[in-house]
This record gives structure tokens, C-alpha cells and sequence, in this order.
């Protein structure tokens, strides 16, 4: 028996392609007879000899996806063999192509339930059992729109932010104003907690988040070191604490040597975070040095003056309007923040994780030890154009955060879609993990657009305008592999907390100025091109164990290497030597890596990948020639320069911060 055909057929509706294979697919060679899950082909009437060749293709459904595969009973070709196969491809490709739906508009009077309901009918189901399912419902759909607006049109930006040349004999009510309030309120704690008068907006009740958060102790350790928590304020915010997480890859159809073994990382956000006790305590903190937060109020638009911004806001209680001032402006509003577009021009991302998942209880201990979590894993092939990936991270008590995610490419017909992902969810949870889903009890979903940006170097995504700061997603300076904005700005609070001060206190709030104070790191900008290997372009047909097959090879590889390196890989912390010996070696075990990487980024993004390796290569050697000493030796001459050239220090000290964080050393 000889395998000779594998195709992923985009369509969940398996039996219409059953039916297709047997009643309208006309063979060009030998004789078809039906089978219950497709037919076989063989030479002549009589069929029935051991020896005699034979094709047989069937299909079957997993991930809400239909699969089809051909193989031979024989060792001898029947005739026309390769005529067969090609013709069913083409036909059978013809037949179900690449679909791409849209969400239904939701008309006036309209529950989102009733609307969604058609299309999406075991999201509904299962939204209706979250205790704030509606809303939360109304929140996916309102993201996607926003997104799929974002995609479609990305050279029309909305214009929010606006240029007004006059002054006001009046100071600006607040130094800071935060658009966002759960990566904006970190980062306003600590400003406020620096003697900043910060105010912060949030369109949603403060503290309500869409997604959970999980850390390492020693990534987040090292915000107790800045002075921003308390040692005991970090143990009370922690869930759970677990065991090891396990890293896996679907290899049932990858050849032998692209088989790999669970990569263990038991230190890799293996710390379950209560995130609304943690923006609690980050309220609290901004409350006790003056600052204000307001919640469930909208930002419509930004006036950009000489000595100032003016922020225009809506009440979504009362709809009344609100009006601030500040010295400057910092978004926090994440992958949808129209700030962020109309700055960039309106460049689209270049990559983005759809993300849908849920806090659950009910599956049971014999399938799920919750001292145990899956960091990334994946239980099947490439499905409906993408190769969807899992994870579980133990919460509180017999609580579990899951989700289901993919690296996607970003398309104006296919931007992605995060109704369709829940749909799948709710649809392949049991294939995951061996669960009765009307047992389960659904507490929080959690959901959101995580972006990715391919960059070459420090300047090629604007972070910054005059008076105007982004950061986290709203920023997204490179593409994520597992660390999301949270886990990026953990890394670099440091860094921008006192870079920004420094502005601040010099009054250096140009565009100029401030596009110095960013995330960006080299070592990370360079791994782009692995998820750029996760991802499936879209309308192209790949082989569906192709991903499967590349992510083995990358993580066969750390599974073989001692644990510290897996650690630093996955936690962003590669530096040069250990990045190039993991490529070598993988390029060794998987010759074929390099052709399937340009197949699937083609020409122009591996010669940008070139860009940023050389970006890289750059780093590491200016890390190896001035990294161990000049940041400690200019901070002993920053009165001296601070005093005499303000933008001076700052482009030093922001350049001192890159020479180590660009190799993932956060520290001086």
C-alpha cells in the first residue's frame, strides 16, 4: 500500500464532498466504483485479484475541515495513475474552493444572538451560558468589524488625530492621558507612581479584559525589582503555579525524521495571573499619586496643539461628551486603535494571531492533570487555509483557560476571522480534549486580535507623533511567537517608563523624540520569518502536514537542547550565536526548511528577513563591543549631559537600553 494523495478540502461539510467524489467526479482513466467514504478505480471489471493495482481515495472530517487521501493496493501503477490524480485535484478544488464569509450585519432591534445565529450556531449556544454572554458576543462582533474595516481599507484610515498651532495661557490638566486601561494601566501606574498627573479612559468597565495573562516568576519578578509591585502584591495576584508546559505538533502524516519529541518548558508562562486584581492594585497605585481613571467612555478624537492635546471622549452610560488636556498622549488600545493606523499611514499589519477561547470548568482530571499546561500544540493539519494551534493554562481551583489560535497572514478578502474561530471552538474542543461540551461550565470568554509587524529595524513602523506615545499591540514593533503585549511590555517597562520620563521632564515630546521610545528588539524582529512559516498565504494550497512538518523541525530541535534554551527561544531572550546554531541545525535535519520558507514568504519577504538578520548581526556585534560597559559608563556623565543636551541624553540612553534588550538582556 503506497500513499499517493493528501489534499485538505476547505469545507466542514464533509458529506457534500462525499457526495461529490461519487456522483459527479468522472474518472479519465479505468473503472469507479463507489465505496461508503469515496470510490476506488482500477483497471478493468475484474478487480477482484490480490495483485491486481487499485486506487483508493476516501475522505473524513476532523477540525471541522475534510481531508482526502489516495493510496494504491498495489506496488504496480494502474494506468493513467497521474492523470487521475491530477484531474481529481484540480476538479475537487474547483468544486470547493477557498470561502472567506463575512459576518451578517446585525439590523436595528436585533439581538446578536438572533443575528448570529444562521451562520455561527454553536457560538450562540454556548455565548448564551456565559454569564455576560451578550455582551461579550457584541464585543467579538464589534472587534471583528473594526479589524476587517482596518484590513479593507487601509490606505483610508479614520482620522482621529488632528494638528491645531495655538497655545492656551492654561496648563494642561494632566501630564499623561491613557486611551486603554489594561496595558495602559501598568504603565500609568508606574508614571504616576514617577509624580505624573496621568488619567486613563477605557471603553470597557475598568479591569474587564478580554483575554488572561500568564507570565514566568522571573519575568515578572522583575517588575517587583523596578519598585512597580510589592513582593507580597505579586504572590496575591497569582492563580496558579504550574508544574511544566508541554510544547507539541501533530506528526501522524510528517515523514520519520520530522516526528519530534514533547518539548518541555516548565518556566515558560507557567504563572497564572488574576489580571483584574492586578489592574486593581494598578488603580489603586495610579488613584493614591493623583491620577483618575474613566471607564466605559469612548475615544472619538485627539487635537494635537504646541503645548498640548486636547482628547475628546463619549460617555457610553449617558452619551454625554468629555473633554481633557494633557501633555501628551499614550495609546494603549491595541491591535484596533485607529490612532495607530491613521499614523502609519494606514498600513495594515503584516501578520495577526486570531484569538478565541474561554475560562471553563468541567473537564474532567483523567483527561487534564491541572498541575499541567499545553503552551502550543496542535491536533491536526493545515484546516481551511490554517493551522490552527492550542493552549491551556491551569487557572484557579479546577478552572482552565483555553485557547485556539493561528498566525495569519493579512489579506483585504481574508483578514480574518475571530466568529468563524469560535466556531470552530466550540465545534473541535472534544477532539482536543476528550470533554462532554454540555457539561462544561463556561465562565469568561476571552477573545482579541493579537498583530505582528515584520520589522527590518527600530524605524520601519511609526510608534510615535508629536505628543503621541503607543505602545503594546497599538505599537506591535515585531511578530509574536508566544509572548503577546502583555508579555512585551513586562520585558520593557523598564526602559519605557524612563525614557519617557526623561522626555517628559525636558519637554521632548516631538514625533522625533518620542519614536525613541519603543520595544523594538532585533533578536525578536528576526524570528519573524518562523512565524511567517506558520501561516498559510492565502488562496495558496499546501501540502496540510507542511506546517505541522516545519514546526517540528524548529522545536525537535530545542526539545534535543538543555532546557535554558528552549527558555530563552521561546521567552525572546535569543541572542546571535544561539540563534544562528539552532538555524544550522535545523537546516541540517530538514533540508528541504529553506525551499518551503520561500515558497510560502516568496522573494520580497525573505530579501526583508535579510534586513533584519543584517539588523541583528548589527546588534550583536555593538552588544559584544559596548554592551558589558558603556551603558554604565555614560550613566556616570548623565548630569553632565543631561544638563547641558536633554535630546542628546535621551537618544544615548535609548540607544544604551537597545545595545542589550535588542539581544534580550533587560538590563542596563
Amino acid at each position: 500500500m503506497q500513499q499517493l494523495l493528501y489534499l485538505e478540502i476547505p469545507t466542514p461539510d464533509t458529506d457534500s464532498v462525499r457526495s461529490w467524489l461519487r456522483d459527479r467526479f468522472t474518472t479519465p482513466f479505468g473503472n469507479k466504483q463507489l465505496t461508503p467514504d469515496g470510490f476506488t478505480i482500477s483497471d478493468r471489471q475484474d478487480s477482484a485479484s490480490a495483485n491486481h493495482p487499485q486506487l483508493c481515495v476516501f475522505v473524513w472530517s476532523l477540525q471541522r475541515t475534510t481531508y482526502l487521501k489516495a493510496f494504491r493496493w498495489s506496488e504496480r501503477a494502474i494506468e493513467g495513475e497521474s492523470q487521475i490524480l491530477q484531474s481529481l485535484t484540480q476538479q475537487i478544488r474547483e468544486a470547493f474552493p477557498y470561502t472567506y464569509p463575512q459576518p451578517p450585519a446585525i439590523a436595528p432591534g436585533t439581538s446578536i444572538f438572533e443575528a448570529l445565529a444562521p451562520q455561527y450556531p454553536l457560538t450562540v449556544k454556548y455565548f448564551q451560558q456565559f454569564p455576560q454572554g451578550e455582551y461579550d458576543l457584541n464585543r467579538v462582533y464589534w472587534w471583528e468589524q473594526r479589524w476587517r474595516e482596518s484590513v479593507k481599507n487601509p490606505q483610508q484610515p479614520k482620522q482621529v488625530v488632528f494638528r491645531d498651532p495655538t497655545t492656551d495661557s492654561q496648563p494642561p490638566t494632566y501630564d499623561l492621558i491613557y486611551l486603554g486601561g489594561a496595558l495602559g494601566a501598568i504603565h500609568a501606574a508606574m508614571m504616576a507612581k514617577l509624580g505624573y498627573r496621568v488619567c486613563l479612559i477605557e471603553r470597557l468597565p475598568f479591569a474587564r479584559m478580554n483575554r488572561e495573562w500568564n507570565i514566568s516568576r522571573a519575568e515578572f519578578e522583575g517588575l517587583v525589582e523596578f519598585g512597580l509591585f510589592t513582593q507580597a502584591e505579586f504572590e496575591s495576584i497569582v492563580l496558579r503555579e504550574y508544574v511544566d508546559g508541554f510544547n507539541k505538533f501533530f506528526d501522524g502524516n510528517n515523514p520519520q525524521h520530522l516526528k519530534a519529541a514533547v518539548l518541555h518548558t516548565p518556566k515558560v508562562l507557567n504563572v497564572a495571573i488574576d489580571h483584574n486584581k492586578l489592574l486593581h492594585i494598578c488603580g489603586a497605585k495610579m488613584r493614591q499619586y493623583g491620577g483618575e481613571i474613566i471607564d466605559r467612555t469612548e475615544f472619538d478624537r485627539v487635537t494635537v496643539h504646541s503645548d498640548r492635546v486636547t482628547v475628546e471622549a463619549r460617555s457610553l452610560v449617558d452619551g454625554s461628551q468629555i473633554q481633557i488636556t494633557g501633555r501628551a498622549i499614550v495609546d494603549a488600545m491595541g491591535s484596533a486603535s485607529a490612532i495607530a493606523q491613521q499614523i502609519n499611514y494606514g498600513r495594515a499589519f503584516d501578520s495577526v494571531c486570531p484569538t478565541v477561547g474561554a475560562v471553563l470548568e468541567g473537564i474532567e482530571p483523567e483527561v487534564w492533570d491541572t498541575a499541567y499546561g499545553d503552551v502550543l500544540f496542535s491536533h491536526g493539519d493545515i484546516s481551511r487555509g490554517r493551522q490552527l494551534i492550542w493552549e491551556l493554562f491551569p487557572v484557579s481551583g479546577k478552572e482552565m483557560a483555553v485557547y485556539l489560535f493561528h498566525y495569519h497572514q493579512v489579506h483585504p478578502e481574508n483578514p480574518g476571522s475571530m466568529l468563524d474561530l469560535y466556531e470552530d471552538f466550540f465545534t473541535i474542543l472534544p477532539e482536543y480534549r476528550r470533554c462532554d461540551m454540555d457539561k462544561l461550565i463556561w465562565k469568561k470568554a476571552t477573545f482579541g486580535y493579537i498583530p505582528g509587524h515584520f520589522s527590518i529595524n527600530g524605524n520601519s513602523r511609526r510608534v510615535a507623533f508629536d505628543r503621541l506615545l503607543a505602545i503594546g499591540d497599538a505599537a506591535s514593533l515585531q511578530s509574536p511567537l508566544v509572548f503577546t503585549g502583555f508579555g512585551s511590555l513586562v520585558r520593557n517597562l523598564p526602559r519605557l517608563t524612563t525614557l519617557l520620563d526623561i522626555a517628559l521632564k525636558h519637554d521632548l515630546l516631538s514625533a522625533e523624540d518620542l519614536n525613541q521610545i519603543n520595544a523594538y528588539q532585533s533578536n525578536i524582529a528576526v524570528t519573524w520569518l518562523f512565524s511567517k512559516g506558520m501561516m498559510v498565504p492565502t488562496g495558496m494550497h499546501l501540502p496540510p502536514e507542511r506546517i505541522n512538518s516545519m514546526l517540528n523541525t524548529f522545536f525537535g530541535v530545542l526539545a534535543a537542547q538543555p532546557e535554558a534554551v528552549s527558555d530563552r527561544f521561546i521567552k525572546d531572550r535569543l541572542g546571535w550565536p544561539m540563534f544562528n546554531r539552532l538555524a544550522v541545525i535545523a537546516a541540517m535535519q530538514n533540508p528541504a526548511l529553506i525551499a518551503w520558507i520561500w515558497e510560502m514568504a516568496g522573494a520580497g519577504d525573505m530579501a526583508k528577513w535579510l534586513g533584519s538578520y543584517v539588523a541583528f548581526t548589527g546588534s550583536a556585534i555593538a552588544n559584544a563591543l559596548f554592551g558589558g560597559w558603556l551603558p554604565q559608563f555614560l550613566c556616570k556623565f548623565q548630569p553632565a549631559i543631561e544638563s547641558k543636551s536633554p535630546k542628546l541624553w535621551l537618544r544615548l540612553l535609548a540607544w544604551s537600553y537597545a545595545l542589550n534588550y535588542s539581544l534580550g538582556k533587560t538590563k542596563l
